[in-house]
């Protein structure tokens, strides 16, 4: 009985207790790991014929197993696509409150993430074979944790000309995305007290705790982050985004700039600028980064995320000199080295100014997408923000009920409640609307559906 289960128990993992025969074994083994999760919903099962001769058992009855569970409703078979593992019912008020969780929304005006659908995959496709072509063997072994010389150098001449970042590759560390790189810079401070916008992103704060830091508020308004706040809190090092702030899209005033550089250098002291949009501005031209003002105080951090999209986890630190030793051996020691095919591609598209034409088409359809939000919510409704990015801020006097009125509509959005640092009554209230994350034909309808949510009808 042991050999005849064999081919279950590798295939399917499979535990299966055939004292009531044969059939009754498998129905009961295939029934508990439907229930427990173990055969996922949508998992393709053996062919009847298939499972049949590898049991050593006649068709009929492992036919005789799949039809009574997809009787019973936890297999599901078509004729021509198989039986596959169905989708079970939640059978509890916890279980139903979860689905509903995992559900996405109907219309998703959620920041934080571009228009995926605009993914260049034609062009992404030619770079990717140009670089495995092109690619020296030794780019298939392990290599350097800075991350290879070909995007290193693409950068920096893109940062250059786009940004005004001073990057010499060899102080270029390529990594998986923003978050690692501030996870590494954070352990390279050896943790410290580091002081973060506020309002802004809670994940980012958790990030730096984990490494060991203590997080301190910097506050913003209407020009930016204070630096003048700084002094009280005893920072050694500032995370900041100049260019267009999270959440509420202020831009840092030039007198700020120079004030936060100034105290980065009196106090030997950090700034880790977060460039994360930093390509997309509407109204006039881009502001260039911090970093070109400071760049031995600054230590600016980008992404491809926001112009191609964050399945790529490909970002890039640009570092002080004192800091690139440091950081590269916490990059050995986290993960050796970012994936490199990925690198290469992009070093390609950036080479080839195939990424610049992406850019500059994403730009144009964000602008369009800027436009038509202010057109629908009218010059009486205050949106902030809205010179760059791919967010903006609209004021509301009651946060969670306008959210719950979305919410009613199958519209996601933002809230900035979630962004301060230590929330309460009478902090300004608002609505965080991401422009870039629909998909192209379902932008108008998700408009329409958040002026009615503004205007209460």
């Amino acid at each position: 009985m042991d050999d005849f289960w064999s081919g279950v128990g590798v295939d399917l993992h499979l535990e299966p207790d055939v004292a009531a025969g044969r059939r009754a074994g498998l129905e009961r083994a295939l029934r508990d790991a439907v229930r427990e999760g173990r055969l996922a919903p949508g998992t393709r099962l053996p062919a009847t014929r298939r499972l049949a001769a590898e049991l050593g058992i006649s068709r009929g009855t492992a036919k005789g197993a799949y039809d009574q569970l997809v009787a019973e409703g936890y297999l599901t078979a078509r004729q021509g696509s198989g039986t596959e593992v169905a989708l079970l019912p939640a059978t509890s008020p916890e279980a139903s409150e979860g689905a509903a969780r995992a559900r996405a929304p109907r219309l998703d005006l959620r920041p934080g993430s571009p228009d995926i659908g605009s993914f260049p995959a034609a062009a992404w496709l030619r770079a990717l074979r140009r670089a495995i072509a092109t690619a020296p063997s030794s780019a298939y072994g392990y290599g350097d944790p800075r991350g290879r010389i070909e995007l290193r150098t693409a950068l920096s001449g893109y940062l250059g000309r786009a940004r005004g970042v001073i990057a010499p590759p060899e102080r270029i560390v390529i990594t998986s995305g923003y978050v690692q790189g501030l996870a590494l810079l954070t352990r390279a401070l050896g943790g410290g007290v580091v002081a973060m916008e506020d309002p802004g992103l809670p994940f980012h704060r958790d990030v730096v705790r984990r490494g060991g830091g203590t997080v301190v508020p910097l506050p913003v308004d209407e020009r930016g982050a204070r630096p003048e706040e700084l002094g009280a809190g005893g920072a050694g090092a500032a995370v900041v985004t100049p260019a267009h702030q999270y959440p509420t899209g202020v831009t840092l005033h030039p007198r700020r700039r120079r004030a936060l550089t100034d105290w980065a250098r009196a106090h030997g002291a950090l700034i880790v600028e977060d460039d994360y949009d930093g390509e997309f501005r509407y109204d006039r031209q881009p502001v260039g980064a911090l970093q070109g003002m400071a760049p031995g105080q600054v230590a600016y951090l980008g992404t491809a995320s926001k112009t191609l999209g964050p399945a790529l986890r490909l970002g890039w630190m640009v570092l002080p000199p004192h800091l690139v030793d440091v950081v590269t051996d916490a990059k050995l020691h986290s993960d050796h080295h970012t994936e490199v095919i990925g690198q290469l591609a992009l070093a390609e598209m950036i080479t080839g100014h195939a990424y610049d034409r992406h850019v500059r088409a994403c730009r144009l359809r964000y602008r369009r997408r800027r436009d038509q939000l202010v057109d629908r919510l009218g010059a009486s409704r205050s949106v902030r923000g809205i010179a760059a990015g791919l967010h903006a801020l609209v004021e509301v006097t009651d946060e969670a009920e306008t959210v719950a009125r979305a919410r009613a509509l199958g519209l996601a959005v933002g809230r900035l409640g979630d962004h301060w640092h230590t929330p309460g009554a009478g902090r300004p209230q608002g609505l965080v609307v991401g422009y870039g994350t629909p998909r192209e034909q379902v932008f108008p309808e998700a408009l329409e559906v958040l002026g009615r949510v503004l205007d209460g009808t």
